[in-house]
């Protein structure tokens, strides 16, 4: 299958985008919500270990196909992994039909005016290089104040790398999250927008992006930039919601469509038989596709 059909799967299939990028920051707590406390690995390569085995326990799992998943987006250190001996980004590709993207941020700088950018990604472009079968990227920055600058700061940069990603034959999500706990994150969301379509203007026929934000505080904010010509899709982080809250908020925004990770894998734990974890699974899975719908 070609990247045209990824495309096409991206850009009209039914269904939602699964977060599974967990990377060394976030990678405890994952665990921690899944039942696995931190004496239980030594080392960080056992802290790695167990959270691909959560993984290739979601991706394994009957209800994880394109029916409802369209998307999976994977930490770089997951490309080297494999499930049933196939590289898990080939195996969700050719076996389950899930488009596969890579995270490649660094992590985020310390705040500064309302915001915090991206760090520095060393080594991209031989990453983008390497990223075989791999149909798109994620980059995430944070914005926590309705702050002018900080927020042109952060779009800025993020359609600085989405252009070494599209110069490289990918996808990229832009994904400048506005924190939940923002004071002030009605503003800050109206903010963003105009400061996204400014920037989608100046991009050139087939420098197409995605889009990931935080589900708007103001139902349907973001539909002019769901419209956008260079826009492939919105999606939504659920940002810290739990999942009955993050689908009920995403359900009133008819151009944006999921991209969880907590809201996913909420209720799932390592303890459980195959029967209930799979139970568990797909009854978020069918919540979040109905949400995306």
């Amino acid at each position: 299958m070609s990247k045209a059909q990824m495309r096409e799967q991206m850009a009209t299939g039914a269904g939602f985008i699964a977060a599974l990028d967990q990377s060394g920051g976030s990678t405890p707590k994952a665990l921690a919500l899944y039942g696995v406390d931190a004496a239980q690995y030594g080392s960080e390569e056992e802290m790695f270990a167990e959270i691909q085995r959560m993984r290739a326990r979601i991706i394994l799992a009957d209800d994880f196909t394109s029916k409802k998943v369209i998307g999976a987006i994977l930490f770089e250190r997951t490309l080297g992994e494999s499930i049933d001996g196939r590289g898990v980004a080939d195996f969700l590709w050719n076996v389950k039909g899930v488009v596969p993207f890579l995270k490649i941020d660094k992590g985020l700088e310390d705040e500064a005016n309302g915001v915090q950018l991206m760090k520095p990604i060393p080594g991209l472009a031989d990453t983008l290089a390497k990223a075989e079968g791999v149909f798109g990227t994620k980059e995430r920055s944070v914005i926590h104040e309705a702050n002018a600058e900080g927020i042109a700061a952060v779009v800025a940069q993020q359609f600085d790398v989405a252009r070494e990603v599209v110069a490289a034959g990918m996808v990229p999500i832009v994904e400048p999250e506005v924190s939940i706990h923002s004071t002030t994150k009605a503003q800050a969301e109206e903010m963003l927008k105009e400061e996204i379509l400014k920037h989608l203007d100046t991009l050139a026929d087939g420098q197409d992006v995605m889009l990931k934000l935080t589900i708007p505080s103001t139902a349907n904010l973001y539909d002019a930039l769901a419209d956008h010509p260079r826009v492939v899709r919105v999606v939504a982080l659920s940002g810290g919601y739990s999942t009955d809250q993050a689908c009920d908020l995403l359900s009133r925004n008819g151009k944006m469509i999921a991209s969880f990770s907590r809201a996913l894998t909420e209720g799932l734990s390592k303890q459980q038989s195959d029967a209930e974890f799979n139970a568990a699974l797909g009854g978020n899975i069918d919540k979040i596709y109905r949400a995306s719908l």
